[in-house]
């Protein structure tokens, strides 16, 4: 007797669809661009415009984007222009905005700042000029804020004995390496973690 016909699916890549698991698609090709020069300028400055939409940009930020999305280096110079001219692009205002919030949001030293500012594209004069802002006692108030909210949930060992002192030291290290990861200079760092634990101690 002849043994029946088992019926199977067939599975998507058998019917000519491929894999269906995430990602294993093809990958969208992007759109081409336009080709009238008009469309295309206002193509690239929608692109500026949603890209400024989240967060501050400095030009270099838009002018990469812009460039990731294929749109013509001298249509986006062009565009960036126009809109650097009514003040939709000022890189001025955004580094101005990048220190303050920097400075008093994570407590960033100037030399940390003055990196990042080169990092997004900001020439040195405009980010010098935005962080005259920041003075030389705001950076020692910024660090001693940083390292007190350290030893108030962490205190510092006090006692006289060796594994005090051991354990001690220790935690001075810590905490001038950490505000050597946000820009202070090891001189700043060492007499701002001195002031605190003496001020703990006291």
């Amino acid at each position: 007797m002849p043994e029946p016909r088992r019926s199977r699916r067939r599975t998507s890549a058998e019917a000519g669809g491929g894999p269906r698991g995430r990602g294993s698609g093809r990958r969208r090709e992007p759109a081409p661009l336009p080709s009238d020069p008009d469309e295309l300028r206002e193509l690239a400055r929608n692109i500026a415009l949603r890209h400024l939409t989240g967060a501050p940009r400095s030009r270099h930020q838009l002018e990469e984007r812009l460039a990731d999305r294929g749109i013509p280096e001298e249509v986006g110079a062009e565009v960036l222009d126009r809109m650097e001219a009514v003040r939709l692009v000022d890189d001025a205002a955004f580094a101005e905005t990048l220190v303050r919030s920097r400075h008093r949001g994570r407590g960033l030293a100037r030399s940390a700042l003055r990196r990042e500012l080169k990092e997004k594209g900001v020439d040195g004069e405009t980010a010098e000029e935005a962080l005259e802002a920041v003075t030389g006692e705001d950076e020692r108030a910024a660090a001693a804020e940083l390292v007190a909210k350290k030893i108030r949930t962490r205190p510092v060992p006090t006692g006289p004995d060796p594994e005090s002192r051991a354990e001690r030291d220790r935690h001075v290290r810590r905490l001038v390496a950490m505000l050597g990861r946000k820009g202070y200079a090891p001189g700043l760092a060492f007499s701002v973690v001195r002031d605190a634990i003496d001020a703990q101690d006291g």
